[in-house]
């Protein structure tokens, strides 16, 4: 499977979970089915920001994309979810990713500078893993510690399944949520292929979707 493929996967199961917050009620097994199916997304965006991480020319550049959008999509984000143009308790889900590629970029400096030193690096990075916690809590972006968790066990357990199954059954934290590790599956398919190239789709696709929901709603 090209990451391509995986793209189309996070984008379809991410734009059901939107639908069904924004249009159906919640306390319905539509509902319900919809969030379950949701929540395979965030853990393939995650393994792809790491892939992307691997592969990209530029890190600085890549962080200064998802700083951009998170900025273009919190209005969107807002929106559709909240009704108003700005809501400080819940921010997007590139807030997200941009800390938690920032982590797992200082995490790889670490082991880069003291490759000689096993005990410091790991101390280094269970410090950073936590700060960066810590800020995706206090700034309430999506997911808030649990997504950062999952982007640096992406980067820790890189190539190794059993611990990266392991470790998302315990960072999930709830039932619904543990559905996310059925996203392991056509994870593990992935064949490191790109595939067609889409590079900004997600970027563009996801303040536009957000804004299209929010105007139907309206429109309903």
């Amino acid at each position: 499977m090209s990451t391509f493929a995986l793209k189309i996967i996070a984008v379809v199961t991410m734009l059901i979970d939107h639908a069904a917050v924004v249009f159906i009620p919640s306390n319905t097994m539509l509902y319900l089915i919809c969030r379950i199916i949701g929540r395979l997304a965030f853990p393939i965006f995650a393994f792809l920001l790491v892939e992307g991480f691997f592969h990209t020319r530029n890190v600085k550049k890549y962080l200064a994309r998802l700083g951009v959008f998170a900025l273009i999509s919190e209005v969107p984000f807002d929106l559709a979810f909240y009704n108003k143009y700005m809501h400080w308790d819940h921010q997007n889900i590139f807030f997200t990713l941009f800390l938690g590629l920032m982590a797992i970029y200082l995490i790889n400096f670490v082991e880069k500078k003291y490759v000689a030193k096993p005990v410091f690096v790991n101390i280094a990075n269970a410090l950073i893993t936590v700060v960066f916690c810590f800020t995706a809590a206090l700034i309430k972006a999506d997911y808030r510690a649990i997504g950062i968790l999952l982007i640096v066990a992406f980067y820790l357990f890189r190539g190794n399944k059993p611990l990266l199954i392991i470790s998302m059954i315990i960072i999930s934290g709830s039932l619904i949520q543990a559905f996310y590790t059925l996203s392991l599956i056509p994870i593990f398919l992935y064949n490191g292929k790109k595939g067609r190239n889409i590079k900004y789709f997600f970027y563009v696709f996801y303040p536009a979707h957000l804004l299209i929901l929010y105007l139907i709603k309206l429109i309903v």
